[in-house]
């Protein structure tokens, strides 16, 4: 069975970091891709980051600069540190745990409960 367990979230202002860990097990988690999602009320679902097994990161651009995602396959752990952190950063933030077909990730359906971030002004 598949669990991703979200940690990390909170309340900052605008300007802060956080840094969001996601813990995988049931998965093969060194062969596994691992993606950063968020939603925000009203809004879709949106990949943030993902990386895959080998290391190779893909970012949204308002992530860019900004947001660095890291594993650590002895921990079967994901971060995503986010700094200079802004209101339409708000949202709850989920894992994936995805494949990696040709240094890509691509999502499965399997997700975390989420962690909500929540940035004031």
């Amino acid at each position: 069975q598949v669990q991703l367990v979200e940690s990390g979230g909170g309340s900052v202002q605008a300007g802060g970091a956080l840094r969001l860990s996601c813990a995988a097990s049931g998965v093969i988690f060194s062969a596994s891709a691992m993606g950063w999602y968020r939603q925000a009320p009203g809004k879709q679902r949106e990949l943030v980051a993902a990386i895959t097994s080998g290391g190779s990161t893909q970012y949204v651009d308002s992530a860019k600069g900004r947001f660095t995602i890291s594993r650590d396959n002895a921990k079967n752990t994901v971060y995503l540190q986010m700094s200079s952190l802004k209101p339409e950063d708000t949202a709850v933030y989920y894992c994936n745990a995805g494949v990696d077909r040709s240094s890509y990730y691509y999502p499965r359906d399997y997700w975390g409960q989420g962690t909500q971030v929540t940035i004031s002004s």
